[in-house]
């Protein structure tokens, strides 16, 4: 029984083994295609991943965390936003060019005065249109234009059917009678049409085309002036010419930073505004924040807010029954997308601002409200508006028109020491041209002893440090820093962000801003508005010709050099980012296709000042539709 048992103990030890020795000659063959077929599936996926990284949003959908951070395979963050601006070799807060120019609006001898050239039986009427901002600019060359037309003005109507439905009238914006004596030696402003056998003259009503320059006022308006004696000019924004003779362009300096002076109600409020934001810092920033639902839907442009944002905004496009379907990416491209709040606290942030730094918003009503607001309010807590600096008793008088409520905004935003705008509309061309017109006090006084008599207004330049009295004017005494974003070059930079560390986007950032950060002679005088480009207006001193002249030399001395890099460049087949397929063409000015009407006057060469770049300027930046322009 014993060897029965025993001899079945062998049979099934030596089954055992032959199965396994078995099984492990299987594995032996196996194991080398398995290592194959996995090396092969690793190397596949290490090439996807390269070809394709993961997919990144330009404009981040605004609940995402406020800071953003990414880590690597070790839990190292590569992208962790500083609460400080870092140390910079600059002063963020001031240019190095405010003390080598000045604004120079005065005419030449060569001007003819209204009471030698106004023709008694001319009468100019204009309806503006849009916004405030932009009704600015029709309130501006209206007065060129009935000088140009020898006409007698009549105070200008504002908008009041437009998208903003406010009522006001000129006088409840403007301080009219300023207005009419500051320009009395230029045109003559009248504040209504005078009668006729005791009757109201009725005008004849017309239009004239965007960007009509002299010759065209007289060939299309003075034959109907000259028949009519009353003719009123509709829909009145852009159109006048921005290429005209130095002496109308300082015309429309005078009027633009001299004579539009808002009501004392406004201007005192606006000045409460920024008291009480100087006794919080001695410095601040304003933001011009263009982010109502209207305005995004009407850009065509997507935020990252998936199918809940493309439904609201798509049903709010579906007012505009003649508006295009438009291409996001081809929008963003081409830089007509606004930048989202948490883009613009970005970017501040590489161009050296910290999170001590107060920033004032002038918007309307934000598109999510406080969800969209949470990553700038995070980047910067010190976060204030109208309805946080002021009581609701204190807006009463303004808030039910959207105009006054706008001046108010400018006021502040004028008066910052830094005004930044996630938008290029009218407000930011029109502050980005008075806070780079400056001048000095005394040629100030000169022409308002010339202009005024200041015993109506009970100003006198005596007592010019009272700074209330020209808190209006103020900001032409001295260049402040106007931050417009390069939204072209930005959008890339924000598309990849989360694939690079801090320090390598807050340079790339840096440097894709030389050129949009404000200074004198960004654009090329000619080019763009007038109203963002008053080159007519600026004049250098001699400390900036000394400048310009040591650039002259600098770029003699290394053209050379610049040439044969290029042609290095060109013969190793290398593009340039400028160069790359992907680049849009500038936009170029409507009017550089006048003939009739070249720039005149001394113009103001690009500098080689360490703080623009070598021969850098601004590229141009489309107009955005009227409705939404301001």
């Amino acid at each position: 029984m014993k060897k029965k048992k025993r001899d079945t103990n062998v049979l099934l030890m030596v089954v055992h083994g032959t199965l396994f020795c078995r099984r492990r000659r299987l594995h032996h063959h196996l194991l080398p295609l398995i290592s194959a077929v996995s090396g092969g599936l690793l190397f596949l996926f290490a090439i996807i991943s390269f070809l394709f990284p993961p997919i990144t949003n330009h404009h981040h959908n605004v609940s995402n965390n406020p800071i953003d951070g990414r880590s690597d395979v070790d839990g190292e963050t590569l992208f962790t936003v500083p609460s400080s601006g870092g140390s910079l070799a600059r002063d963020i807060w001031s240019s190095t060019q405010s003390k080598l120019f000045y604004g120079c609006s005065n005419s030449s001898s060569n001007f003819l005065t209204a009471e030698a050239k106004t023709n008694p039986n001319r009468y100019l009427l204009i309806a503006t249109s849009g916004g405030l901002n932009q009704q600015r600019t029709g309130i501006t060359d209206a007065v060129v234009v009935a000088y140009i037309l020898n006409a007698t003005l009549v105070v200008p109507k504002l908008d009041q059917k437009s998208f903003w439905k406010d009522n006001s009238n000129f006088s409840e914006i403007f301080d009219v009678d300023w207005y009419i004596s500051y320009l009395s030696k230029d045109v003559k402003i009248i504040k209504q049409l005078p009668t006729k056998d005791g009757k109201v003259m009725n005008p004849h009503s017309m239009r004239v085309p965007r960007k009509c320059n002299p010759r065209c006022y007289e060939t299309r308006v003075l034959p109907v002036l000259n028949k009519k004696r009353a003719v009123q000019l509709g829909k009145f924004d852009y159109r006048l010419a921005n290429r005209l003779d130095t002496d109308l362009q300082k015309l429309r300096c005078r009027v633009n930073y001299h004579a539009l002076k808002f009501t004392d109600t406004i201007q005192e409020m606006g000045e409460k505004l920024v008291e009480r934001l100087r006794m919080k810092s001695k410095h601040f920033i304003a933001l011009h924040l263009r982010f109502e639902p209207d305005m995004l839907a009407f850009s065509g442009c997507y935020y990252g807010g998936g199918e809940k944002e493309r439904s609201e905004l798509g049903a709010i496009r579906k007012r505009w029954k003649t508006l295009h379907k438009k291409n996001p990416d081809k929008e963003r491209r081409q830089g007509r997308c606004p930048m989202t709040p948490k883009e613009v606290g970005l970017m501040l942030r590489a161009l050296g601002f910290g999170k001590d730094v107060h920033i004032y918003v002038a918007s309307g009503e934000v598109y999510r409200g406080e969800e969209t607001l949470a990553p700038l309010k995070a980047l910067f807590p010190n976060f204030h508006s109208k309805d946080t600096i002021a009581s609701k008793e204190e807006l009463a008088p303004f808030s039910s028109f959207a105009s006054r409520m706008a001046a108010l905004d400018f006021i502040v935003c004028d008066e910052s020491d830094v005004f930044v705008t996630n938008n290029n509309g009218n407000m930011a061309r029109i502050l980005a041209g008075r806070r780079y017109d400056i001048a000095y006090v005394d040629s100030f006084c000169e022409k308002y002893q010339y202009k005024v008599n200041f015993e109506i207004f009970k100003y006198t330049c005596l007592v010019s440090e009272n700074a209330n009295m020209f808190s209006n004017l103020r900001r032409y005494f001295g260049h402040k820093p106007t931050i417009r974003p390069n939204a072209k070059k930005l959008y890339r930079l924000f598309l990849t962000r989360n694939n690079m560390t801090w320090e390598e986007f807050a340079s790339r950032i840096r440097t894709n801003q030389i050129g949009f950060m404000g200074e004198p002679n960004e654009v090329k005088p000619g080019r763009g508005e007038f109203h963002e480009n008053p080159a007519s207006c600026i004049c250098e001193n001699s400390n900036a010709k000394a400048r310009r002249d040591l650039g002259y030399r600098i770029q003699a001395t290394t053209s050379h050099g610049l040439v044969m890099e290029n042609n290095t460049r060109s013969d190793t087949g290398g593009l340039s980012d400028e160069q790359s397929a992907e680049e849009e063409q500038d936009w170029s000015d409507t009017d550089d296709a006048e003939s009739e009407n070249g720039l005149q006057g001394k113009t103001l060469p690009n500098r080689t000042d360490s703080d623009l770049g070598l021969g850098l300027v601004k590229a141009e930046q489309p107009e955005l539709e009227e409705m939404f322009s301001d």
